[in-house]
């Protein structure tokens, strides 16, 4: 018999994603898409939360999972205030700061709804673990050349910090005793700097910040983009697609789905492999500002997310950084098993959960 049964769950736009794990084996994992008719019915995505749970509920049952045999709920953090990384346990101040859309209304911000609703009639504790607005970044990190612009930490803080406690576990260490920087490569790419269990530096890549991505801009050169802003006469709106959303690969190819991008280097398409030798060129160099950061000192870096998987966009990044320190690869997201695994470490006393 398992010590401990977790229900992890995990928002997104148009679905919900659910697994169970009896301490770290997984019993079973689900994408439950919700049909766009149904979603329409709401007008705020925190109307839905109610709706979500029920069939999260429904489908334990269709499982066979029986509600008192759960130990935990873990939910995927919202856009709360920043915090330092870390398993939080659902309170009050934070339920009413994911209804209130403290930092903006998204997905994410009804896991942590989702995992209280089920928690509190159970009598057991629910938990986010490392959300996207984790923040432990040094002073001189949050400085541009304006007093009014401060850089902000936004970033895949959930797989950043599994995928540092994994290459962690294979170097026979603890995360808190080393400095690793961990790309996460995605839709987003964000490029942190941990140092002895902090990231004390991140592009905000929410906002397209940092590298050329899949479908966001990266960092552009300001008096251009200025000149671009003005010349076209853009709103708001438009130069927020302009950095994150029309961005990156997609500006260039018509695409942000790597695996067709992939495929078509392999195809010979000599623009498809020079934009995606460019993505691969800008994430490098932000590995090795991240270095100059920690002075060098670095045991490992760490490759994590999607593009991950393509071995060739691999071995680019390898060629320019491995002087650095060696690379350690784990390709893909890991989002079900990575939720799981704080809310165990809690619940094994391995760590204690963060209060909001």
């Amino acid at each position: 018999m398992p010590e401990f049964r977790v229900l992890a769950v995990n928002p997104g736009s148009t679905s919900t994603k659910i697994a169970v794990y009896d301490d770290r084996e997984e019993v079973f994992s689900v994408n439950l898409s919700h049909p766009a008719e149904e979603i329409s019915k709401y007008a705020k995505i925190m109307d839905q939360y109610e709706f979500r749970r029920d069939v999260i509920l429904k489908t334990l049952e269709e499982k066979g999972i029986e509600k008192s045999s759960l130990s935990a709920v873990v939910g995927r953090g919202g856009l709360l205030r920043p915090i330092p990384g870390g398993t939080y346990q659902v309170n009050e101040r934070m339920t009413a700061d994911l209804k209130a859309g403290l930092q903006g209304e998204h997905a994410s911000n009804l896991g942590g709804l989702i995992a209280w609703a089920i928690a509190e009639k159970l009598g057991i504790p629910s938990f986010i673990v490392d959300p996207v607005v984790v923040d432990e970044m040094e002073a001189f990190a949050r400085y541009t050349g304006r007093p009014e612009i401060k850089r902000r930490s936004i970033f895949h803080a959930l797989n950043q910090k599994a995928a540092a406690r994994k290459a962690a576990e294979e170097l026979g260490k603890r995360y808190e005793e080393l400095n690793l920087i961990v790309a996460h490569l995605g839709g987003g790419i964000s490029i942190g700097a941990h140092k002895k269990g902090r990231v004390v530096d991140v592009n905000n890549a929410l906002n397209g910040d940092g590298p050329i991505a899949p479908e966001r801009a990266g960092s552009l050169p300001a008096w251009d983009l200025v000149g671009l802003v003005l010349d076209k006469g853009y709103g708001k709106p438009d130069v927020k697609k302009l950095l994150a959303g029309k961005g990156g690969v997609v500006a260039f190819l018509g695409t942000n789905d790597m695996r067709d991008v992939e495929e078509r280097v392999k195809a010979g398409d000599e623009e498809a492999e020079e934009v995606l030798g460019a993505v691969a060129y800008t994430c490098s160099k932000e590995i090795g500002a991240r270095a100059a950061v920690m002075a060098g000192k670095v045991d490992a870096i760490v490759l994590t997310g999607g593009l991950a998987f393509d071995k060739k966009f691999v071995e680019w990044i390898r060629e320019r950084v491995e002087f650095i320190a060696p690379l350690m690869v784990y390709a893909g997201e890991n989002e079900m098993e990575s939720l799981a695994q704080g809310a165990l470490r809690v619940l094994s006393g391995e760590e204690n959960a963060k209060e909001y």
